[in-house]
């Protein structure tokens, strides 16, 4: 057997590393595997001709498992909190079979620092950035009121601070970083609270155990919670315009808006960008259904009324004021979508249309009226390296009639394009297990 122990156990009131059990453990192993610190705290208790292995790349320590298991001896491998969370228990599983596994689960960081502030944490999102690509935790973060990051090497709080800090539509102030370090640790335990500007302008160290990333002003629901996890989906998707303030009924239909999602696929941890928002049903709809969300609208009233169906509609939705494409931020200012929508018209659409199509890592779906566009809108999308494909959307809804009768009234009728990268070329982002709900 493999005895997989996670340290940090609080309130045992030994003074001891870890319970006496697990001490015994230690001292009957052959081989013992942890990080430095870990190997240090149970120093003394380790047997002296007990092979020690420090843990950093992974596949060297797995090899040496592999040796002591074939051989029968036995094997203890350390490991911070709950070590099936997020942790080493997956490569174990993965190599030597769940069967081979003893784990002894420590109280996890995430849940320790939401102790630490008196919160539940059944209602947060948790996502990893360790040996993973940070944005997907950026997004998570602009994207849901209460997540907690487990950080790792060159993405801790400085690095998540610099991206929720600044850049065009981010309000200041909307979110604060509580950034847990040594948790467990009696002498060097340090909780703090800090905006993310704060948390951008410092050295951390290598202590930090995770940063909890809350907006404050977004208060959840009240009541029990059935499903752990903040966002369990919405009931509903494709609203009626009714349900979104919107002038002269410019909006998207939620005819439209229903196909136009199915070919974003806005997710947990992607961003989308809306194109000339309008109203901003989209950009309300992707972000309802997990996605951070930029809107670009080049009137101020247009951008306001984006902000009030975004807060109507309890979403987080960045609002960035200007014309696409000369005023769309540059890549320094903002990251690139994983998908883009982009309605209404205009001379300088496939102009719009190429320059989004640049950055997309997914897909563009470009929804207009006006048939003397769709070539060149085609064209944009192809010439961006996008395989692409569209439908003409002709509906017509029930309306009654005097008498208690019903007609037919045609809305009017509107060209939707998308491109999608083609998978051999399509920049996956990487995390995708690294957020739990």
């Amino acid at each position: 057997m493999i005895t997989v122990i996670g340290t940090g156990v609080i309130g045992t009131g030994t003074g001891a590393p870890l319970p006496p059990d697990a001490m015994a453990a230690v001292a009957g192993a052959a081989l013992v595997v942890g990080g430095r610190r870990h190997l240090a705290a149970v120093s003394a208790t380790v047997p002296k001709d007990a092979e020690r292995v420090v843990l950093g790349a992974l596949a060297p320590a797995l090899d040496t498992i592999e040796e002591y298991v074939g051989k029968e001896r036995p094997v203890v491998v350390l490991a911070s909190g709950d070590p099936g969370f997020f942790g080493i228990v997956r490569a174990l599983s993965e190599r030597f079979g769940a069967g081979r596994l003893d784990v002894w689960p420590g109280v996890s960081s995430v849940a320790a620092a939401f102790a630490r502030l008196g919160l539940t944490w059944d209602d947060a999102v948790i996502v990893s950035v360790h040996g993973r690509a940070p944005r997907t935790a950026v997004n998570v973060c602009r994207a849901r009121p209460k997540v907690a990051v487990l950080t790792g090497p060159g993405a801790g709080p400085a690095e998540l601070g610099a991206a929720l800090a600044g850049g065009p539509g981010e309000g200041p102030g909307a979110r604060v970083l509580v950034v847990a370090s040594a948790l467990g640790d009696p002498e060097l335990e340090r909780v703090e609270r800090v905006t993310p500007a704060e948390a951008a302008g410092r050295d951390w160290g290598d202590a930090v155990s995770v940063v909890l990333c809350l907006d404050e002003a977004r208060t959840l629901a009240p009541g029990p919670v059935t499903v752990a996890g903040e966002f369990a989906g919405p009931a509903r998707w494709a609203l009626d315009e009714r349900e979104f303030a919107h002038r002269d009924s410019m909006i998207t239909k939620f005819e439209v808006r229903a196909l136009a999602l199915s070919r974003l696929g806005p997710r947990l941890g992607d961003l989308v960008w809306d194109i000339g928002a309008g109203s901003g049903s989209v950009a309300v709809e992707c972000a309802r259904l997990g996605a951070a969300v930029v809107a670009v609208e080049k009137t101020p009233d247009g951008a306001e009324r984006v902000r009030a169906n975004a807060a109507a509609h309890g979403v987080d939705v960045r609002v960035v004021e200007g014309s696409a494409p000369g005023d769309l931020p540059e890549a320094s200012e903002l990251d690139d979508p994983d998908a883009v929508f982009i309605g209404g018209g205009g001379h300088d659409l496939p102009a719009i249309v190429s320059a989004c199509a640049r950055r997309a890592r997914r897909t563009v779906v470009v929804a207009l009226a006006a048939l003397d566009r769709v070539p060149a809108v085609r064209a944009a999308l192809v010439g961006a390296g996008l395989d692409c494909d569209g439908v003409l959307l002709q509906s017509s809804r029930l309306a009654p009639l005097p008498g208690e009768v019903t007609r037919l009234a045609a809305t009017n009728p509107v060209f939707l394009l998308w491109g999608t990268r083609p998978a051999a070329h399509t920049d996956r982002r990487t995390g995708d297990e690294g957020v739990a709900l």
